[in-house]
């Protein structure tokens, strides 16, 4: 005898098919009830897939929209709703660009510019470890620590650096710096003036002094002592309101 395996889905509509094909042609009521049975089953087989696919979904709103749900099956409303919020995200994204790009400007104009006031201020208390006239009055180069005027908080980094910048009618850019170093033997004031002359990429220092009170000041740079010197070579002299050499 042959065998046929079905799947189990299809056992019950098959075995009623298989019923009603054997019944005689002179029971119609009994080939009703089981067509109606076979119908039954069917529809209940595919029941809980159809009322899958016909379930209302969760109307889409720009706090839960998740993008799943395709564009084309949106109502008017709904795809306000995913414009919304991808315009929002998308300013959410620029905004932290913008922010980014603006601290990262900062930093190097601040810090890591070879211009920046962190730069010069660096740089000098690197010349004042390294000068001679320098470590007699202070002590120690590795003893020796600069910080910005003293304010009430106790913290020794939140003393700032103070600095001024300003443009004269020339066009040349000034800049000052003053703060303070201490060492083993004394502590003192140093001030910096550098011009950026009109035209000009890089700073020139004015000045450059440190003052340590009971002594002499001590110039580390100074662009008036070049035109004094000059001056003191000059052998003319001046007769009748004219420099005669």
């Amino acid at each position: 005898m042959m065998k046929i395996s079905t799947a189990p889905g299809l056992r019950s509509t098959t075995a009623t098919a298989a019923l009603t094909s054997l019944l005689p042609s002179s029971s119609p009521a009994i080939r009703r009830r089981c067509y109606a049975t076979q119908q039954q089953q069917q529809t209940g087989s595919a029941g809980p897939e159809s009322s899958h696919v016909e379930a209302r979904r969760r109307a889409v709103t720009p706090f839960n929209d998740d993008g799943h749900v395709p564009w084309t099956s949106l109502s008017k409303g709904e795809k306000a709703a995913r414009a919304t919020q991808q315009t929002f995200n998308f300013g959410l994204v620029v905004m932290g660009v913008l922010l980014s790009g603006g601290v990262g400007y900062l930093l190097y104009t601040e810090v890591f510019s070879p211009e920046s006031k962190t730069a010069y201020f660096n740089s000098a208390v690197n010349r004042i470890k390294k000068d001679p006239r320098c470590l007699e009055l202070l002590g120690d180069a590795g003893k020796i620590s600069a910080h910005g005027d003293e304010t009430f908080n106790k913290w020794r980094r939140a003393r700032p650096i103070a600095s001024s910048e300003s443009k004269d009618a020339r066009g040349n850019e000034h800049l000052a710096i003053k703060f303070y170093v201490e060492g083993p033997k004394g502590q003192g004031a140093v001030h910096m003036h550098l011009i950026k002359y009109a035209n000009h990429s890089d700073y020139a220092y004015q000045y450059f002094y440190l003052d340590v009170k009971g002594h002499q000041r001590i110039y580390l740079e100074r662009a008036d002592a070049g035109a004094g010197a000059a001056k003191g070579n000059d052998k003319g002299f001046k007769l009748f309101g004219v420099n005669w050499r």
